[in-house]
């Protein structure tokens, strides 16, 4: 199913827009299920975070292709900048809104449970994207995005990574085409997840800016407002993969590792995805530079840091219920209908008042944001020792 996207675009065959989003979008969806197996299959060699954080990784790779397409188009056109931010914004937003609210709708519609419990490791994820959360609320005060702000995010996800390396390893349990793959030889068994992990990174890299430019000529057809169709409708169609990952695990009756990877990709969005766009943008102008943000720009960045915190706060209990999950669905797609900037600026009000609430109540339980952001800090601490 993979191979009709990587046809066209070696073969440079011109389509219309809604066949090239189609071709592209299945390509990606074939690419998505060989990332659920080789994920799965993964863990019986290394940790099921850093099994997840490798899949988060590759999943949201169109997510940085067609962002980092943008910040390098800005070096010539500073309208690109506009496109960077709406593009990063609304990929952000919409995995908390949708992806994490996705999982518990699956397993209640299929399995009548309310509630996905995180696993204890899981904790890893959440105590790093509180440091990315608290860190994000600096750049909409500053107005730009700077190699100062890569430096910090880039360095956050390196030890997110090393973090979720030093888990245990847990034997999974395999079904379907995961199981016959898990049960080949070692040697040959790792060799095949590493292809398919590099041949899924491949196609996703390869169908995502026809996807993402297929779904946005066919919208311009029916005259959407083009920053909406940025914001939302090109991080719709480069969120895909990770959509379908979590779709497959959560319907697998594996909530807790769908919930994991979605929030592994959230803490990739908001670390690496973020930091490498002045990187991006530098190398591009050929100097040192930085993403000026304009109003509307610090208030989506402003919003999508509230958006975050109220995430964060909701799974500070290492769980995410079915009125929870309905609460971050409802407040994303209300927030659509009204781009207005003073309901932006209620809606954040609205987050951070309904997330300082909660991080109070569980202030009592040691389930806070502190002990979520000290986390981080005391893993460093111990595996330095135990180097020493």
């Amino acid at each position: 199913m993979s191979l009709p996207t990587i046809a066209f675009r070696l073969t440079g065959v011109e389509l219309s827009a809604p066949a090239e989003a189609a071709i592209s979008g299945v390509g990606i969806v074939a690419a998505a299920f060989l990332l659920a197996w080789a994920t799965e299959v993964a863990q019986m060699d290394v940790s099921q975070s850093l099994a997840l954080a490798a899949l988060a990784l590759v999943a949201v790779l169109p997510e940085y292709a067609v962002d980092g397409f943008f910040a390098w188009r800005a070096a010539d056109d500073p309208a690109y900048l506009h496109y960077a931010a709406a593009n990063m914004t609304g990929g952000n937003r919409l995995l908390i809104g949708i992806g994490w609210s996705m999982v518990v709708f699956l397993v209640w519609l299929k399995f009548r449970q309310r509630v996905v419990h995180l696993q204890k490791h899981q904790k890893v994820e959440l105590s790093f994207l509180a440091l990315a959360t608290v860190y994000s609320f600096v750049i909409p005060i500053k107005g730009t995005i700077s190699l100062v702000d890569s430096a910090v995010l880039v360095s956050l996800f390196g030890l997110y990574l090393w973090a979720s390396s030093r888990a245990g390893v847990e034997e999974p349990e395999l079904v379907g085409p995961a199981a016959a793959l898990g049960a080949i030889g070692k040697r040959r068994r790792r060799a095949l997840v590493l292809f398919f992990f590099g041949f899924s990174a491949a196609v996703i890299l390869v169908s995502a800016e026809p996807f993402a430019e297929g779904l946005v000529h066919t919208g311009k057809q029916f005259r959407i407002d083009e920053f909406i169709l940025v914001q939302w409708i090109a991080p719709l169609a480069s969120e895909a993969p990770e959509l379908v990952v979590i779709a497959i695990f959560a319907l697998a009756n594996k909530g807790p590792q769908a919930l994991g990877a979605v929030v592994s990709s959230k803490v990739n969005q908001w670390t690496l995805l973020i930091g490498t766009l002045p990187i991006i943008y530098s190398i591009s102008l050929g100097s040192p530079g930085a993403l000026a943000l304009d109003s509307r720009q610090a208030e989506e960045i402003l919003l999508t840091s509230a958006q975050s915190a109220f995430g964060l706060a909701v799974l500070a209990s290492m769980s995410l219920s079915l009125r929870e999950a309905l609460a971050l669905f409802v407040l994303f797609s209300v927030q659509l209908v009204f781009p207005n900037p003073t309901v932006r600026y209620v809606f954040i009000g609205i987050y951070l008042v309904l997330a300082a609430l909660l991080f109070i109540r569980q202030a009592e339980t040691r389930a806070g944001l502190l002990d979520l952001i000290r986390m981080p800090f005391t893993g460093l601490r111990r595996g330095f020792n135990s180097l020493g």
